[in-house]
């Protein structure tokens, strides 16, 4: 008995209800202007009516900002369960047109008959009640009219308001339907709208990954440096280290910078006024500062970057840069003090990219667990190994990383022509 009930008694139904009843005041308009309500049948009346009211609605949708006034009604009246799925904004081609031309018509035929039906059922309850002798089959007084007389006709008023009510529970509900099926976005906005989610969604990634190289860098190179400055008693070395932990915390700043002025507008010149130099990110050509960094930290780099002057786009050179950097870092984390090995190249039009140190004791587990390439699922993969992957993968290529000969080896292969 309550889900019977529930439906009556909520206010959603009774909003929807007055949406459906405006079509039929805007039939009713029609129908004064053109043919008149005097000297013509219903029958007649509807004949004339419905081509003329076609007619006006479709000149009415081809206004633009008819659909977004639809929309706005609409969403405020039909009470959907999710607004968006009702657009708000004008028509922009002939397809938003014709779709706002079916909404109209069949939103004022449907209305039309609910409204009918809200205005005759009720006045049959009421004659059923007061006059039950001439509202039940042409029954006359002294009960000539069969079996059950008219004593039992006021006992239909109840159940003709019930199915009144259901009825505007399903128009209700059929004319949400229509409106999130005509009303709502297009295939071509609703393309736009997954464009943008995907965009706002790799700026985030590359945010998170940003401030993951960076930032997770230089917290490494720092925790290294101030344990090892707090381990060995030398007053020179811990100087040294203190400089350490200075140069690498202004980079990581700048780095942060960087990093933050992407979420800035485009005309934002900061707080500096650095505008778009803000937005310069590292590259191939920084690496010797970094190797610099990692052998102060304890760990020796070994590179050879055969990488001709000019020869990578940029954004292959900032790419490999944060490529080398998490790999680094990688080894700074869990084989400190072991020496790096780094080779860059270009070949057969590729950028190749090999990071490789002395593995420790469960140092593979620690890096990430076991070998992964692209497109696969580590077993315990870190979020510094999934964003190389991420990375070469959005550049057309593929990375790996797992031991190798007492090593631990990242490598990676990505072509020097984007989408090539």
């Amino acid at each position: 008995m309550p889900r019977i009930l529930a439906p009556l008694l909520s206010a959603a139904t009774y909003a929807r209800w007055l949406h459906l009843v405006i079509g039929l005041v805007f039939v009713g308009v029609v129908l004064m202007v053109y043919p008149g309500i005097e000297g013509w049948s219903r029958g007649e009346l509807l004949a004339r009516a419905v081509p003329v009211d076609a007619a006006l609605l479709g000149l009415a949708a081809l206004v633009p900002a008819m659909r977004r006034a639809e929309g706005v009604q609409a969403r405020l009246l039909l009470v959907p369960d999710r607004e968006r799925d009702i657009a708000v904004e004008p028509s922009r081609g002939w397809a938003d047109r014709r779709r706002t031309a079916a909404w109209l018509v069949g939103r004022v035929l449907l209305g039309g008959l609910v409204g009918w039906a809200s205005v005759l059922v009720p006045a049959a309850a009421f004659d059923l009640v007061a006059r039950p002798e001439q509202a039940v089959f042409g029954l006359r007084p002294g009960g000539t009219g069969g079996a059950g007389g008219p004593g039992w006709a006021p006992l239909l008023a109840p159940v003709l308001l019930f199915a009144l009510g259901w009825l505007v529970v399903w128009a209700g509900r059929l004319q949400l339907a229509m409106a999130v099926r005509l009303l709502g976005p297009s295939p071509a906005e609703r393309l736009a709208a997954a464009e943008l989610r995907a965009e706002r969604l790799l700026e985030r990634n590359l945010l998170a990954r940003e401030l993951h190289d960076s930032i997770g860098h230089a917290l490494t190179v720092t925790v290294l440096q101030a344990g090892a400055a707090r381990e060995v008693d030398d007053p020179v070395f811990a100087a040294e280290a203190l400089e350490v932990i200075e140069e690498t915390g202004r980079r990581a700043m700048d780095d942060l910078e960087r990093t933050l002025a992407l979420l800035r507008d485009p005309g934002d010149q900061g707080d500096h006024g650095r505008g778009e130099d803000a937005r310069e990110r590292p590259g191939i050509d920084r690496l010797p500062a970094l190797f610099e960094t990692a052998g102060a930290a304890g760990s020796p780099v070994d590179a050879r970057v055969d990488v001709p002057a000019g020869a990578l786009p940029g954004v292959l050179s900032r790419e490999g840069y944060r490529i080398v950097q998490e790999g680094v870092t990688n080894a700074l984390k869990y084989a400190p003090g072991e020496p790096i090995s780094v080779r860059i190249a270009v070949r057969d039009g590729s950028l190749e990219l090999r990071c490789a140190n002395a593995l420790r004791p469960n140092a593979a587990r620690a890096h990430g667990g076991a070998p992964a390439r692209s497109g696969g699922s580590p077993r315990r993969g870190g979020k510094g190994l999934r964003g190389i992957r991420e990375r070469a993968v959005l550049l057309g290529g593929e990375a790996a990383a797992g031991a190798e000969s007492g090593e631990w080896v990242l490598t990676v292969r990505v072509p020097l022509r984007l989408g090539g």
